[in-house]
């Protein structure tokens, strides 16, 4: 019988990272790149991309290591932060190349509702008040909390999430739909 694993530190990683030690940089990568690329691909739906997005994660990562602040959320909510926020910050920007000689009633529409997404704060701003969220996710049932973890820190999709849990697709989709909608209630 083999001894417990003991958690992965995130925090004391960061902290390494921020007096300048490659290796916790290394074990970061090792620890969690897989979930962050899962994640990213999500978002962009390109391989290569996503992994660019999460290679220039943890450089952001490294160099921003300084800057972490437990009191603001956890270790490992502020990585898959930097890295959704690049994520999406490429997409936006892969939306805005329109050929000049395509510039279509299409492309015009896409471009206008991207930059009204611009100008929408992030409505899930959990870093205003870290407490708030976590208060509101133990509220769900543990099943259910799992469920928007699997989907929303994971990356997984509703698909995947029913095979890990063995449950059925449509009860999968409506858990997380009905949680969402309590998170929604409870933190507005």
């Amino acid at each position: 019988m083999s001894a417990p694993q003991t958690p992965f530190d995130y925090e004391a990683a960061l902290q390494a990272c921020a007096r300048g030690e490659r290796l916790a940089l290394q074990r970061l990568y090792e620890q969690e790149s897989p979930r962050l690329l899962g994640v990213v691909h999500r978002i962009v739906a390109d391989r290569a991309r996503a992994e660019d997005i999460v290679h220039d994660a943890f450089i952001k990562i490294w160099n921003g290591a300084a800057s972490f602040d437990a009191r603001r959320g956890s270790a490992r909510g502020w990585m898959f932060t930097v890295a959704r926020h690049l994520a999406l910050n490429s997409v936006r920007n892969i939306a805005r190349e329109v050929p000049m000689n395509d510039r279509d009633d299409q492309h015009a529409e896409v471009q206008t509702t991207l930059e009204g997404w611009q100008d929408v704060g992030d409505a899930f701003d959990w870093r205003v008040n870290p407490s708030r969220i976590h208060g509101c996710l133990e509220q769900l049932e543990p099943v259910r909390r799992n469920c928007i973890f699997h989907a929303y820190v994971d990356g997984y999709s509703h698909q995947q999430i029913a095979q890990k849990l063995g449950a059925p697709l449509g009860t999968v989709k409506a858990w997380i739909k009905r949680s969402l909608a309590s998170l929604r209630e409870c933190i507005g």
